[in-house]
């Protein structure tokens, strides 16, 4: 059996969508599932052991005739016996159909003639348990398993060796991760902790705990963030991951992630670290997932993340 997901957006939306994946692989063991992601999101399933093949079709770029009809052959070549897309566009349900796969499962909308197998659409819920209500066009009716990953062992002992070159080992170590990307900086201030409000947690933190490691995450678009929250902190350490699985073996090492909404956040949760995360204009209730004291969600009333006082997160931090 051979079963095609297709999974729009980023990253974060690819850790989500783990679960789902694993609920398939269990009611078919022996099936081969293939995902259709954006070429930004293909390197989250470095760490998903669920999934055969990763191929890549630009879901937001503005696809013309000529797109699809590529994309329509590709997914003819591989002859797939069941289909489900995460996403709503009737577009997506016409190329399954032409396609002539059997099983075509998405959310039901107004324009569901071309499913097989339409299922509730319920925005009003963790994202994950979202996704997985998908699994239901399949006739699955088991929970939705907690989100995980599989960390490559080659990953897990570059981690180990970065904790050592940092000198993390003896005294353990608190994460920090901004988010501050491109995106954000498009989608306005909104998603953006100030530097300054960053360094008051940062003061109380090594005040209490001088021997208590900080560092924080350097993505790609980070190095001026860095620099200004080394200004007055020289002694913050940091890290570049090279890829997922590095990313989420340093984070499982971590004693707390401390981070705004972001893929990172996804990942401290599938590992178990304790999360406090920042929340501006996206919701709480539909990026963590409910009822785990372990993962906690600071919303802004004013739903901008700079008006969370660090007074706030400390309370938190200092909670056990």
């Amino acid at each position: 059996m051979r079963i095609l997901a297709l999974v729009p957006g980023g990253i974060g939306d690819q850790l989500l969508f783990f679960p789902t994946l694993e609920s398939l692989k269990k009611q078919y063991p022996q099936a081969a599932i293939d995902v259709i992601v954006e070429p930004r999101a293909k390197s989250a399933y470095r760490v998903c052991p669920y999934v055969h093949e990763v191929l890549l079709f630009d879901f937001k770029d503005r696809n013309g005739l000529a797109d699809y009809l590529n994309l329509l052959g590709i997914i003819r070549d591989r002859e797939y016996d069941a289909a489900l897309s995460l996403g709503t566009d009737w577009a997506i349900g016409l190329l399954l159909w032409l396609n002539g796969i059997p099983k075509r499962v998405a959310y039901q909308t107004g324009k569901s003639y071309f499913l097989s197998d339409p299922v509730p659409l319920n925005m009003d819920q963790y994202e994950a348990f979202l996704y997985h209500d998908l699994v239901k066009g399949f006739g699955i009716k088991t929970p939705c398993p907690p989100l995980k990953v599989a960390v490559p062992k080659e990953d897990i002992q570059w981690a180990e060796a970065e904790q050592n070159r940092l000198d993390l080992k003896e005294n353990g170590y608190i994460l920090i991760h901004d988010g501050l990307n491109k995106q954000s900086r498009i989608e306005g201030l909104d998603r953006i902790y100030p530097v300054e409000q960053w360094q008051t947690i940062i003061d109380d933190i090594q005040q209490k705990q001088p021997k208590l490691s900080i560092v924080l995450l350097q993505g790609p678009d980070d190095a001026e963030w860095i620099a200004e929250m080394r200004e007055n902190h020289a002694n913050l350490k940091i890290v570049q991951c090279p890829d997922i699985g590095k990313l989420a073996a340093m984070i499982a090492g971590a004693n707390l992630m401390l981070c705004t909404d972001s893929a990172p956040m996804h990942l401290s949760i599938a590992v178990g670290t304790y999360t406090i995360a920042l929340f501006g204009p996206t919701q709480v209730s539909k990026s963590l997932p409910p009822n785990q004291d372990r993962f906690v969600g600071l919303q802004s009333p004013s739903l901008k993340i700079a008006d969370i006082k660090p007074a706030t997160i400390l309370e938190q931090v200092w909670r056990g």
